[in-house]
């Protein structure tokens, strides 16, 4: 029996531009994907909500069932098993005479703290967890910058890296793989399994966005080449904002950001340049710039008083689920455009980033919410939540952020005047 290496797939389901995956391959004599639903990811938390919605549960599931296809083109598959990756993991690992696991890196302290508890398991078993980083545009050592000294203002960040920092070519799709023998692969859950006491009315409302590589790279390919913004001139690019909905995709890894750059670089050689490709790599920048704020620091952007004067875990007060709270969720408070965009992404899993932070604005500074109840609820509806961007946006739209120029730079009445009568731009609407 030869070299044998477990790759743990987590936000990270695709095939093509994956470094974890592409290694383990060169690596090994076999490789044994697995994946882990985690029940901990479905429960309900102390703010109201569940971790997990419906929606997002849904397109989690079918990511994973498009990964399993994938894999059985390959002539393979893909172990999926439902508890704790800290519980089953060593016990797999024995099993299946594993001689190292591969996993990606995430920055949020529930995702590193899941990491090193794996590592210590794995490491008493004198096994080797290795790391990967492949959820961003640009690799931190490419960087012209240590992570502790990335600037904290977003603009300093960006002219710095689009100057000095260079985008990497993706790792090639894998045309062979040699998998561990598996009896039995296990069974993928539906979402009402995993959330039994969910709303499961929601199903019924139709799917605007289905989960998977094969559908991220549709996507994809189809607002490039055949959207209608390709006839839009600058100047009425500045009059119509554009809403590609990519975020999904990237959230879970189904879409590679480095990927959707190099895809830009081909269109752009067949139809020109376009301003919507700008804001597409510019929504991959604000990606990036939270994701490694993140990893500057860690769980200052869940804490109340966020990089403020008041330096408490949350939750530093009292919580309850008042009536305000209730009726922006429900989407039914005095505003209508507010009501609107609520209750879209109640619908759907999904509003812009202008309609995030049109909403956002509306509960901390008009209704007097506190902001993590806010955030909390993006966490449990959004379909393409990720944690660096989702509380980096809502602590600097409360004014507790790191990037001093834009805390307090949110006016409600201002932000309406902005969004009617414009359509809404949001490639990454989470970033």
């Amino acid at each position: 029996m030869g070299k044998r290496i477990l790759v743990w797939f987590r936000n990270d389901l695709r095939l093509h531009d994956n470094e974890m995956l592409t290694e383990a391959i060169a690596k090994s004599d076999e490789i044994l994907p697995v994946y882990f639903f985690d029940p901990r990811h479905f429960e309900k938390t102390a703010y109201f909500t569940s971790k997990t919605g419906l929606l997002r549960t849904r397109f989690l599931v079918e990511s994973v069932t498009s990964l399993r296809d994938s894999f059985k083109k390959l002539n393979g598959n893909i172990l999926v098993l439902t508890g704790k990756p800290e519980e089953l993991l060593p016990e797999l690992a024995l099993r299946y005479d594993i001689a190292e696991v591969y996993h990606h890196r995430e920055v949020a302290s529930e995702e590193t703290l899941l990491s090193s508890k794996v590592e210590d398991l794995l490491w008493k078993q004198k096994l080797n967890l290795k790391h990967f980083i492949g959820h961003t545009l640009y690799n931190k050592e490419d960087l012209p910058f240590p992570v502790k000294d990335i600037p904290d203002v977003f603009t300093q960040f960006k002219k710095k890296t689009e100057r000095d920092a260079v985008v990497k070519p993706c790792f090639l799709t894998p045309q062979s793989i040699q998998f561990v023998e598996v009896a039995d692969w296990g069974q993928i859950p539906e979402a009402e399994e995993l959330l039994p006491l969910a709303d499961f009315s929601l199903l019924a409302k139709g799917n605007d966005f289905k989960g998977g590589e094969q559908e991220g790279l549709t996507h994809l390919y189809n607002y490039l080449h055949t959207s209608e913004n390709l006839e839009l001139t600058a100047a009425m690019a500045k009059k119509v904002d554009v809403i590609s909905t990519l975020s999904p995709w990237l959230s879970l890894g189904c879409l590679s950001p480095r990927e959707v750059y190099w895809k830009i670089k081909e269109a752009e050689r067949i139809h020109g340049s376009k301003p919507f490709y700008s804001q597409i790599v510019l929504g991959l920048l604000w990606r990036d710039y939270y994701r490694f704020m993140f990893k500057k620091y860690g769980n200052a952007f869940f804490r109340t008083g966020g990089f403020g004067k008041e330096e408490v875990d949350t939750p530093p007060v009292q919580v309850n689920d008042s009536i305000a709270l209730q009726n922006w969720k429900e989407g039914k408070t005095d505003q209508p455009l507010v009501n609107e965009y609520m209750q879209e992404l109640k619908n759907t899993g999904f509003i812009s980033n202008q309609g995030r932070q049109l909403v956002a604005t509306y509960l901390i500074h008009e209704l007097n919410v506190l902001w993590i109840l806010g955030a909390w609820y993006f966490e449990e509806v959004l379909v393409d939540y990720c944690p660096a961007s989702n509380w980096g946006n809502w602590a600097s739209i409360a004014g507790v952020g790191n990037d001093a120029k834009l805390n307090g730079n949110f006016d409600f009445e201002k932000q309406l005047k902005n969004l009617v009568p414009k359509r809404t731009f949001s490639l990454l609407a989470d970033s």
